[in-house]
C-alpha cells in the first residue's frame, strides 16, 4: 500500500513527495512525462529546489515515479499537481485538472483522500472534480471517500521558506474530509489552517497572489511617474518602509513573471464574469503589468537616444532572463516580450544568464554571451533584467557603456526604469 501518490512532478508535486517521503511515507508519483520519470527514477531532478542527492535519498526512502496509472489505485491519498495554464484569450484552462482527475478516477475507492493542489478559481473542486470522481465511481464524496483543496505556496529559490515551515491551508467538501486532510498535512507541514470550506482555500491562493499583483501594478504604474517628475522610487519606497505600520514595500520591475502572478488573477476575473460581476482594480493591474515590457524597450530606446544613437542596430544585452533571481525559471519570463519589443526595433540582441543555457523567443534563438562583463563592454547598452547573485554589479556597470537598471539594485552608473 502507498501512503501517497502525486499527480505532477513539476515545481509543487516534487517537493511534496520529497518531504513526504523525508518523514517516513511511502510516495509514488505519477506523470505523463516520460522523460521526466526516467530522470527521477535515474537520480535526476528536474526542478530547482530539489536537488539529485534529494532525489536520491527519496529513491532510498522508497518513492518510485511512473507513467502508470494504475499506482494511484494503490495509495491512501492522492495529491493533484498539475499545471492550470490559460487558453490564448486568458480564459482558465483547467484541461490539465479535468485529464489528472479523469485519469484517478476509476482508482478511486473508499476512504481515500483526494485533494486538488492546482490554483484554480472558487468551485473548481466542487464543480468541476467531485463531478468527474462521483460520476466514474458511483461513490459520494465525503460519505465515501474524502475530498479537499490545499492551494500550493511554493516559491521557488525561497532559502527561507519552504513546504514544513509555510503554514498549509486546507479547505475539505465537508467537515469530515477537512480533517483527514488537515492529518494528512499535520503529518509533512508545521502548521495547518482549516479553511471554511474548498471555495475559501481556492479563493485564498488567488487573493494571496492577486494581493501582490496589484500592488506590484501600483509600483510599476509609479515608477513612470517618478521618472518624469525625476524621483528615484526606489529611494521614495526605503523611505515608506521605515514607517512601522501601514506599509509593506513592493519595487518596480520589468514586468511580472512565474506561473502565479500573471496566470492566477485571470482566473478570479474569468470567475467573476461568469457571475455578472468584475474585478475593475485587478484587470487593471494586468493591463499595468502587461505592459512593463513595452515600457522597458521605450526606456532603452530614451537611453541610447541620450547619447545619439538609434536602438535600431544598437548591440544590446539582457542581462538575466529568468523570472527570478537564482532560478533557471523561464515560465512567464518578461524576458521574452522585451526580447520581442526589441526585434521590431531591428535591435541586435545578445543575452547572459548563468541558469540559462540556451534561450529562445517564438522558436527564434538568442545569442548567449559566455562572459557577463566583457558582453557589457561589448554593447551599446545593457539591460540588467535580473539580479542574480552570481553576478557583479559593480563590475558589470563600470563595464558597460550603458546600464539600465530595471531591478533598482544599482544606486549610480546606470540609468533606472
Amino acid at each position: 500500500m502507498t501512503d501517497l501518490a502525486v499527480i505532477g512532478l513539476g515545481y509543487v508535486g516534487l517537493p511534496l513527495a520529497r518531504e513526504s517521503a523525508a518523514v517516513g511515507l511511502h510516495v509514488a508519483g505519477y506523470d505523463v512525462n516520460h522523460r521526466v520519470v526516467a530522470g527521477l527514477n535515474a537520480g535526476r531532478s528536474h526542478v530547482d529546489d530539489v536537488s539529485d542527492a534529494d532525489v536520491r535519498a527519496m529513491l532510498a526512502a522508497g518513492f518510485t515515479a511512473t507513467d502508470e496509472p494504475s499506482v494511484l489505485g494503490t495509495a491512501q491519498v492522492v495529491v493533484i499537481c498539475v499545471p492550470t495554464p490559460l487558453h490564448a484569450d486568458g480564459s482558465p484552462d483547467l484541461a490539465p485538472v479535468r485529464r489528472a482527475t479523469g485519469t484517478l478516477a476509476p482508482y478511486v475507492g473508499r476512504g481515500m483522500l483526494v485533494v486538488l493542489e492546482s490554483t484554480t478559481y472558487p468551485g473548481t473542486t466542487d464543480e468541476v472534480v467531485c463531478p468527474i470522481l462521483e460520476q466514474a465511481t458511483g461513490l459520494t464524496a465525503g460519505p465515501d471517500f474524502h475530498l479537499a483543496f490545499s492551494p500550493e505556496r511554493i516559491d521557488p529559490g525561497n532559502k527561507g521558506f519552504g513546504l514544513r515551515n509555510t503554514p498549509k491551508v486546507v479547505g475539505g467538501l465537508t467537515p469530515g474530509c477537512a480533517q483527514a486532510a488537515a492529518a494528512f498535512y499535520g503529518k509533512i507541514c508545521d502548521s495547518v489552517v482549516v479553511a471554511k470550506g474548498t471555495r475559501e482555500a481556492e479563493m485564498a491562493k488567488l487573493l494571496e497572489n492577486t494581493y501582490r499583483n496589484v500592488n506590484i501594478a501600483l509600483v510599476n504604474e509609479l515608477v513612470m511617474v517618478a521618472h518624469d517628475l525625476d524621483v528615484d522610487l526606489w529611494d521614495a519606497i526605503a523611505c515608506a518602509a521605515t514607517k512601522p505600520f501601514g506599509f509593506q514595500s513592493f519595487h518596480p520591475g520589468p514586468g511580472v513573471g512565474g506561473h502565479c502572478i500573471p496566470v492566477d488573477p485571470n482566473y478570479l476575473i474569468h470567475q467573476a464574469r461568469t457571475v455578472g460581476s468584475a474585478v475593475r482594480l485587478v484587470e487593471l493591474a494586468q493591463e499595468i503589468n502587461r505592459g512593463m515590457p513595452a515600457y522597458v524597450v521605450r526606456r532603452a530606446a530614451e537611453v541610447l537616444c541620450g547619447i545619439g544613437k538609434p536602438l535600431k542596430g544598437a548591440t544590446v544585452l539582457l542581462a538575466g532572463v529568468t523570472y527570478k533571481a537564482d532560478v533557471s525559471d523561464l515560465r512567464e519570463t518578461p524576458a521574452r516580450p522585451i526580447v520581442r519589443g526589441l526585434r521590431a526595433e531591428s535591435a541586435d540582441l545578445v543575452y547572459h544568464d548563468p541558469y540559462v543555457d540556451r534561450f529562445t523567443v517564438d522558436g527564434e534563438p538568442v545569442c548567449r554571451a559566455a562572459n557577463i562583463v566583457q558582453a557589457a563592454a561589448a554593447a551599446d547598452l545593457t539591460i540588467l533584467l535580473q539580479t542574480h547573485t552570481a553576478y557583479d554589479l559593480d563590475a558589470i556597470v563600470a563595464a558597460a557603456p550603458l546600464t539600465l537598471d530595471a531591478r533598482g539594485y544599482t544606486r549610480s552608473g546606470a540609468e533606472l526604469l
